[in-house]
Parts: structure tokens; C-alpha cells; sequence
């Protein structure tokens, strides 16, 4: 599995449009084959902060991604928003999956 976290900090006069900014192109990426998961967050400390967590099955599911006509489209409109470099994490972690659950902690009552 491929594991990219990405750290975007975004023009405070547009943050509150990030997400339907990058909606379509998130929408395209979750329909990908290889992708596992595709999750935004908003940083409850800094507003302008957005964290991007993507996995995909394998390096061949990645290349299919950046080189997709909405990869490219999504990076063009993203950059205008953005404020600074985004900042990234990328590893592969062999023979995982996706999400697995944490050992550490269980619900006490059921949901």
C-alpha cells in the first residue's frame, strides 16, 4: 500500500472554499480502482489547514493517479489557493490494506 499524508495551508480569504474546491477532484480520485481512501481534514488550531490522507493498493495505483487528467486539473486549481508549498508524507507499507483497527481502544458501549 502507498500512504501519502499532504499538508495543505490555504489563503485565508479562500479557506472557506477548499473543500468545495477540491470536491470533484476528490469525488474522481475515490472512484479510481487502486485508491483505498481519499480523506480531508480541517485543522481545529489553524483554519487554513487542511490534511489530506490517500492510500492506494500499490505503486502502479499511484502512477494511474498523478497521471490523471483530474490529478492535473485538481493540482491547477489548487494552486491558486494554496499559501505556501504543501507539505507531504509518502511510504509504501508493505502487505497492509487500508485501515486496520487499533488495538488500544474499543468502544464501551455499542454505537
Amino acid at each position: 500500500m502507498i500512504f501519502i499524508a499532504v499538508r495543505f495551508t490555504v489563503h485565508a480569504d479562500r479557506a472557506d472554499e477548499w473543500l468545495d474546491l477540491v470536491a470533484d477532484f476528490t469525488a474522481a480520485t475515490r472512484a479510481e480502482p487502486g485508491n483505498l481512501f481519499f480523506d480531508w481534514s480541517r485543522s481545529v488550531e489553524d483554519p487554513n489547514q487542511f490534511v489530506l490522507l490517500e492510500a492506494f493498493a500499490d505503486e502502479d495505483a499511484g502512477a494511474v493517479h498523478v497521471q490523471s487528467d483530474h490529478f492535473k486539473a485538481g493540482l491547477e486549481a489548487m494552486a491558486d489557493m494554496i499559501a505556501s508549498t504543501p507539505e507531504i508524507i509518502n511510504v509504501e507499507i508493505p502487505d497492509a490494506q487500508g485501515w486496520g483497527a487499533m488495538a488500544e481502544l474499543s468502544p464501551k458501549r455499542p454505537a
